[in-house]
Order: C-alpha cells, then structure tokens, then sequence
C-alpha cells in the first residue's frame, strides 16, 4: 500500500464529507467508514435489486497511520472471525457456539478500537453463513478457509479514527447501475454458494471450533490457516 490511495465508497448518496461516528456499529469491524481500492466491487456494494447507487471517489493519506491488516501473514483467519463475531450479529445456535464466541474474543481478539485504519475482508452474503457455520461447529477451520477464498471475495478499507477522516479528500463519483451490478453481486454470491456446497459434501478431519476450544489451540498452532490474500 502506498502512502496516498485512492478508495472507493458503495452507496445509494453521494458522500462529499463522511461523518466520524456515523454508520452502524454491527458492521464488520465495527463503526467506521468501509471503502474498497476496487471501483466495480464498490459499484456491487452500491446497488440493492431495486436501487442504483453511486461510488464515491477519495484520496486517503496513509502516512502516519496505525494500520492493521488483517489479510497479513501476522494473522490467521482466527483473528479475523474473533473481530466479526465482536461486531456481527451471529445465530448462536448451540452451547458450544456460545464458548466459541467467548473463546475467539478472548484468544485470538485484537482492539480494532487501537487503529486509524483495518484493512480486511468483507463477510457479506453467503460468506457470513460460512463464518456462522464454523461458530456454530458445523465446518472446520481448513474449510472455512477454503470458503473464504470462493467468488473472488472483497478486500474493505475501514477508517476507524478522526485521524483518518481528517487524512480522507472527496475527489468525485460515478453511477452504478442496478441492472449492472446488482447481476454482478448476484452471480458472484451464487457461484460461491455452490462451490460452498460442495466443500460441505466433503468429509473433514481437521479442526472444528470445539476440537479448538478442547485443544486450548492458540495463534501460533501451524494448523491455523493465515493469510486470506494468498
């Protein structure tokens, strides 16, 4: 990444001044400004099957940030559900998916609070099914892994501190086109789907959450998958 981006902001307005504090608080990382290097994939993100959006255009400067990235090799996909299940609303179906929400917050939570900046990837559609699915003992680590890489899944920019509102500059926007988009996000959440399904069908022995919770398996085990990027 280099010092002065230019990210992308999916939405049904144009946003010239983004508002610190503003936005819900069961997003993925919790209250921030969520953006995306890819212009199309924020085009996706705009649109509903009923409305076009517009993705707003900015130049951010990154110089002096403290940035957490998510998708690095510093990190296991661990990590990344600990801070999801902080924020999202997760079905929680069993007891065991109860001690896992305790047991991920407690081991492998990071204070995304601590960051000017988070770059990771976005549990959106099927892909927040396959991340409950692993919380709720139904898949193991190595296939919520394998899951996570399907249907060419979106990295998301999320500002978290007024440093970083300060550091964003309004460069423009362009129209996204429901007939356009919406199709594209349908397709790639379909594809995903399926190719999710038969990843179900498959027989596993590696670890599901409770073997985690049992083994008191930690960030450094070699079984843990890391970095989503690769």
């Amino acid at each position: 990444m280099g010092k002065v981006i230019t990210i992308y902001h999916g939405s049904n307005q144009i946003i010239e001044t983004p508002v610190f504090g503003g936005g819900r608080k069961n997003n993925d990382f919790g209250l921030g400004f969520y953006c995306t290097e890819n212009n199309d994939l924020a085009k996706e993100w705009a649109v509903s099957s009923l409305q076009d959006g517009f993705s707003n255009r900015y130049t951010l400067d990154t110089e002096n940030m403290r940035i957490l990235n998510l998708n690095s090799s510093e990190y296991t996909i661990l990590n990344w559900m600990s801070v999801l299940v902080e924020h999202r609303l997760f079905s929680i179906k069993t007891p065991v998916a109860r001690r896992a929400k305790r047991y991920l917050t407690d081991t492998f939570g990071i204070n995304v609070n601590a960051y000017d900046l988070i770059i990771g990837y976005r549990a959106d559609d099927s892909y927040f099914d396959y991340a409950e699915a692993f919380l709720n003992n139904a898949i193991t680590v190595e296939q919520l892994s394998q899951a996570m890489r399907l249907g060419k899944l979106g990295e998301q920019i999320v500002l978290k501190s007024k440093f970083a509102f300060q550091m964003l500059k309004y460069e423009g926007f362009e129209p996204a086109d429901k007939n356009v988009y919406y199709v594209l996000r349908k397709a790639r959440d379909e594809k995903a789907s399926q190719m999710y399904l038969s990843i179900q069908e498959e027989e596993s022995d590696g670890l599901y959450i409770q073997d985690i919770i049992r083994g008191g398996i930690t960030n450094d085990d070699p079984r843990i998958p890391r970095n989503l990027s690769q």
